[in-house]
């Protein structure tokens, strides 16, 4: 579902085969495996080996003609939220997970299919983007990876304590919440109603800003537990020891279990022993059809206790690396949000992809296009040549340099406009696009702060008489458009 076909050595430490593979089916190389359930995408091609077996519960299909297709750009349409909307819309079957397509409905999909060329260079661009993405889970694994490593290295593992600090039970240093079993059935209001998958590992939970929420009669009908902010939230249910601390007052539902923790401890402190604690809960977990956590076994979790100015040093580490990780978790957002856009865009053939450069071909090697005015907002916005910083790091350290590429990108925006309206949002669009293209290795993402260096830049253009304002009557709105030379 994730990652199309792999080797079982690569997902299993055992052999999941049958001994006798007999009637597995051979998938050749570049042969279309399709699994179930295939609205979530559960389908690849085989293109690591001349041959290889499948569960014969697969099916199997051949391309007509491979000289037409890019394989990596078929597999990214069928794998895309488009197609898995086709898919369920036409699935049979009573059991969720074993609904399935008929060959015929299979065969009778529209799939959208440009030349060959333009086929590569889709691939080729949401191929950056997914780059861009990897990188930034990287990065945000990589501060994890700090803060556990610093947790250790000041407390050791709270299991072995081989430091020797106090230890007792978590009941000793919290008090656990467990909500009401009710849910209810429709959400309204301002408190935030916190699901699991809510909760971010080892993170702060942001729901204060928007989200879901209950009214306070709400709260009461459904018996509902308030949790107050600051309160370590854990997951007691499936993956248990996913951890993270409120950022608001939030109500919980029946699969976390929340610790308002004492003043001899430190939040941070207190979600990270619990973090570390995941053997012990899992060992101790009811064992049904999916590992559950009561209250008791929550109350019972063994905890160290160091010293409080220790634990405050870590708590200001975790603070300070959480600078960091927000902005890197909402550039994450960002790139998923553009990464699905683009892919939406492509596969209804609205991207124009003459800007786009072929893999292996730097973009002025294909030679200058004329950029004419496109029919669509969404071509416009793509379609605009900003061109490439020498230093683009440097904007993200320096306010000053951000502040001078913004407005040269400007300007290579108005001087492109033509008769087409200037619109803010379409060149803050392009600037995410073409950075994709050009330095996949960059951080570069537009905030609040350059949306101000933009409409600072507006008005000067407005004052000076290179953009104009004016109002255009069919769409009932002020527009603003380039002084034509």
């Amino acid at each position: 579902m994730k990652h199309g076909l792999v080797d079982q050595a690569d997902k299993f430490k055992k052999r999941i085969a049958s001994s006798d593979t007999s009637n597995y089916r051979i998938a050749y190389k570049n042969e279309l495996v399709v699994g179930f359930p295939i609205d979530e995408g559960v389908l690849g091609f085989q293109t690591k080996y001349p041959a290889g077996i499948v569960s014969p519960a697969y099916d199997i299909w051949r391309l007509k003609n491979e000289a037409d297709c890019h394989i990596p750009y078929l597999e990214r349409y069928l794998r895309s939220s488009q197609a898995r909307s086709l898919y369920a819309s036409r699935m049979q079957g009573a059991v969720a997970r074993r609904r399935s397509l008929t060959k015929a409905d299979f065969l009778d999909l529209e799939i959208p299919f440009p030349p060959l060329a333009d086929q590569i260079k889709i691939d080729h661009l949401l191929g950056k983007v997914e780059g861009l993405i990897a990188q930034r889970k990287q990065q945000l694994q990589q501060l994890d990876d700090l803060l556990k490593s610093l947790f250790l290295e000041l407390f050791g593992d709270p299991m072995r304590n081989e430091k020797g600090w106090e230890k007792k039970t978590a009941i000793d240093y919290a008090d656990c919440i467990v909500p009401g079993r009710d849910k209810p059935k429709t959400f309204s209001g301002g408190t935030p109603w916190v699901t699991t998958g809510d909760l971010q590992p080892l993170g702060v939970t942001e729901r204060s800003r928007g989200g879901i929420g209950l009214s306070d009669e709400e709260i009461q009908e459904v018996r509902a537990r308030v949790v107050p902010k600051s309160s370590v939230l854990l997951t007691c249910v499936g993956d248990l020891g996913v951890v993270s601390i409120t950022g608001s007052d939030m109500v919980i539902n029946q699969q976390i279990h929340a610790f308002q923790v004492s003043k001899v401890m430190s939040e941070e402190f207190f979600m990270y022993s619990l973090w570390f604690q995941q053997k012990y809960m899992y060992q101790n977990a009811s064992q049904t059809t999916l590992p559950y956590m009561n209250k008791t076994v929550c109350n019972s979790t063994p905890m160290i206790r160091p010293p409080k100015d220790l634990q405050i040093q870590f708590s200001e580490a975790v603070k300070n690396v959480y600078r960091i990780k927000i902005p890197c978790q909402q550039s994450l957002a960002d790139l998923e949000t553009l990464h699905g856009a683009l892919s939406q865009q492509a596969f209804k053939g609205e991207l124009d992809l003459s800007r786009v450069p072929s893999p292996g071909i730097r973009a002025e090697e294909e030679g200058p296009v004329a950029v004419v005015p496109l029919h669509s907002a969404t071509l416009q916005n793509l379609a605009v040549n900003l061109p490439e910083s020498d230093n683009p790091f440097a904007a993200q350290e320096s306010a000053e340099a951000r502040v001078g590429l913004i407005a040269q990108w400007l300007e290579a925006y108005r001087g492109q406009l033509g008769r087409t309206p200037f619109l803010v949002q379409h060149f803050m669009a392009a600037v995410q696009t073409r950075l994709a293209e050009m330095h996949p290795d960059n951080d570069f993402a537009l905030g609040a702060n350059d949306y101000e260096h933009i409409k600072a830049w507006v008005f000067d253009a407005l004052a000076d008489g290179t953009l104009t304002q004016g109002f255009n009557a069919a769409g009932n709105h002020i527009e603003l458009k380039a002084v034509q030379a």
